[in-house]
């Protein structure tokens, strides 16, 4: 039902006729100081689960001929950045379960380091340059919880002019002071129908929040719109 939905929508809004990859999506997980270790593993785990989900992966395979590239990065502090996933064309099944398999046998590299959003988005933003196809769509699928306490902060990024084309969706995770949610609305998310997703029970809601908000990522964009808060 998913992938006939997304399949008509995507005749009905369709990209360049000659792309190869509708979606470029970077997933960049928070490992901050803040977010320890139980905390991780819900985050990370998050994912591996979301990617097992039927609905999931029929959105991901949901256009033949126009394949979803996903890459998986952490951050932290102003020089931790790691990719733990090089970009992928999610092809086929067994390409979503590579990729899961990866993720799940990752193991955390910082733990101790503060919080650099503004480094973390010019950084997701430099590995599109690594992508081997052109893609109609490049996001950067962001999640913290907290604000941006080392280096610039990412309005100067978007100043920049270095995030054009790109657009940020985040997932935040209430609970510190001060309250990230109002920043990451007013700082963070950015571009064409950029959204914010809040978990409001701290990490425990991300798997399930991980999950939806990459189903509206999947779904071919209908217009471009107001940024939008939710939950």
């Amino acid at each position: 039902m998913i992938r006939a939905l997304l399949a008509a929508l995507a005749v009905l809004f369709p990209g360049p006729a000659q792309a190869e990859c509708r979606l470029a999506l970077a997933l960049a997980l928070d490992i901050s100081s803040s977010v320890n270790s139980y905390e991780y593993d819900i985050q990370l785990g998050g994912i591996v689960r979301a990617l097992a989900a039927p609905d999931i992966r029929e959105a991901i395979l949901a256009v033949p001929g126009a394949s979803v590239h996903v890459t998986v990065y952490e951050w932290s502090g102003y020089v931790q950045q790691d990719v733990i996933a090089p970009w992928t064309a999610l092809d086929s099944p067994a390409d979503i379960d590579a990729l899961a398999a990866r993720l799940a046998t990752h193991r955390r590299i910082y733990s101790d380091f503060p919080t650099a959003i503004g480094k973390a988005l010019d950084y997701g933003r430099t590995l599109f340059d690594l992508l081997p196809v052109a893609c109609t769509r490049r996001v950067i699928d962001i999640s913290g919880d907290g604000v941006n306490n080392d280096g610039n902060g990412p309005g100067v990024i978007q100043e920049s002019g270095r995030l054009a084309g790109i657009t940020v969706n985040a997932l935040v995770i209430k609970g510190a002071i001060p309250d990230p949610e109002a920043y990451y609305r007013d700082h963070v998310i950015h571009g064409p129908g950029a959204f914010l997703i809040v978990a409001r029970n701290g990490f425990e809601d991300y798997p399930e929040l991980i999950r939806g908000k990459l189903l509206r990522e999947l779904a071919p964009q209908l217009f471009i719109g107001a940024l939008e808060a939710e939950r």
